[in-house]
C-alpha cells in the first residue's frame, strides 16, 4: 500500500525580480512531487536549478507565485505544519558567541519544551551528531563541518516528523558524512521522513526511496529511485588475457569499448551480446579471468538527463 502522503507540492511557481531593471525570472516553473510517511527522499539538481528555493517555500520563509504546498494537510506556514517539521539550511548561521548548549536551550523553548527536557535531548543530540568534545566552544570556534553537525542537532531539537535538510553533507570530511548517513537512516528507522538534497549523488543513491530531479526550475523526473535506474543501459565488463589482434578485429558492434592493458584487455558488451562475446573468447582459449556486470549509475543518469536540459 502506497505511504500516506505527508507533503505535497502542486505546479509551484516562483518568480522574483532582480536588479535595477526589475528583470522577471522564473525559478521555479511548475515544480510538483509528494512525499511519503517514512521515506528518504532525495532533491537532486545543479546549482541553481532552484531546489533551495523549492524548500524555502515548503518552509514558508518564502511564499510561492502560484501553486499549493500541503504539509501534513496544513499551509506550510500554520502551527499544525511548522511544530511538525525540523529544517537545516544549506549554509546554517548561528549567534555565534553562544555555545552549542545555550543555543539549543533557546530553541527547545521556542518549541514549548521544559527545562529538564530542553538539557536531555541537547545532551543526546550532541553527541549523535559528534560534538560532545566541544560543548563548551562557542560556536565561532567551531569549523564548517562541525557547524554542518550542530545544524542536523538544531533540527531535530523538537523531534520533528519532517526533516528537510538542503545539502546536510557538504563540508563534512569522510568520516562525518558517514556519521550524517547513519543518523538520516536512524531516522528513517525511528519512523521519521527526510527530504534532503545533496551534490553526491552516490550518497542519494545509497539511501534513498524516491527522488525529484528539477533543472533550471523545471521539473525532469519524480518518482522511485530503482525506476529511475532501471532507464540506463546494462553492459558487462570481461576481462581476459591472450587476445589476439585478429579476435579484437573479428568482435566488431559486438563490443561497445574495448581497452587493451599490456597481454590483458577489458572488454565491454552489451548484456544481450555477453553470451557471443564469450563463447568466441572461450572457442579460442582465451583465459577469462572476470565477467562483471555494470549499470549506469544515478550520477550518469542525471549527467545525460540535465545536459539534455540545458
Amino acid at each position: 500500500m502506497e505511504n500516506e502522503t505527508i507533503l505535497e507540492v502542486q505546479g509551484v511557481k516562483k518568480t522574483f525580480r532582480i536588479g535595477f531593471s526589475r528583470t522577471l525570472v522564473e525559478a521555479v516553473k511548475e515544480v510538483s512531487f509528494r512525499v511519503g510517511r517514512g521515506d528518504i527522499f532525495g532533491f537532486l539538481g545543479p546549482n541553481g536549478a532552484g531546489k533551495t528555493t523549492t524548500m524555502k517555500m515548503i518552509m514558508d520563509l518564502i511564499r510561492p507565485t502560484a501553486g499549493t504546498i500541503r504539509v501534513f494537510g496544513h499551509s506550510p506556514g500554520s502551527l499544525e505544519a511548522r511544530r511538525q517539521v525540523g529544517y537545516m539550511p544549506e549554509h546554517p548561521y548561528f549567534h555565534d558567541y553562544l555555545k552549542p548548549m545555550e543555543l539549543l536551550d533557546t530553541f527547545g523553548r521556542l518549541f514549548g519544551l521544559d527545562r529538564r527536557e530542553r538539557r536531555r535531548r541537547s545532551e543526546i543530540l550532541l553527541d549523535r551528531v559528534g560534538l560532545t568534545h566541544a560543548t563548551n566552544r562557542a560556536l565561532r570556534r567551531y569549523s564548517k563541518g562541525m557547524l554542518q553537525r550542530f545544524g542536523m542537532a538544531s533540527a531535530l531539537i523538537a523531534d520533528p516528523q519532517l526533516l528537510l535538510l538542503d545539502e546536510p553533507l557538504s563540508g563534512l570530511d569522510p568520516i562525518g558524512r558517514k556519521e550524517m548517513k547513519d543518523i538520516i537512516v536512524d531516522l528513517k528507522k525511528a519512523g521519521k521522513t527526510v527530504l534532503f538534497s545533496s551534490h553526491i549523488l552516490s550518497d542519494i543513491e545509497l539511501l534513498c526511496d524516491n527522488i525529484t530531479m528539477i533543472h533550471q526550475g523545471r521539473l525532469l523526473y519524480s518518482g522511485g529511485i530503482g525506476e529511475f535506474l532501471n532507464r540506463g543501459k546494462r553492459e558487462v565488463e570481461i576481462n581476459a588475457v591472450g587476445v589476439s589482434d585478429s579476435l579484437r578485429a573479428e568482435f566488431g558492434d559486438l563490443v561497445l569499448r574495448l581497452d587493451p592493458m599490456g597481454d590483458k584487455l577489458k572488454l565491454i558488451a552489451a548484456s544481450e551480446d555477453v553470451q557471443t562475446v564469450l563463447s568466441m573468447l572461450i572457442a579460442r582459449n582465451i583465459r577469462v579471468e572476470s565477467v562483471v556486470p555494470r549499470s549506469e549509475t544515478l550520477e550518469d543518469l542525471f549527467v545525460k538527463l540535465t545536459a539534455g536540459g540545458r
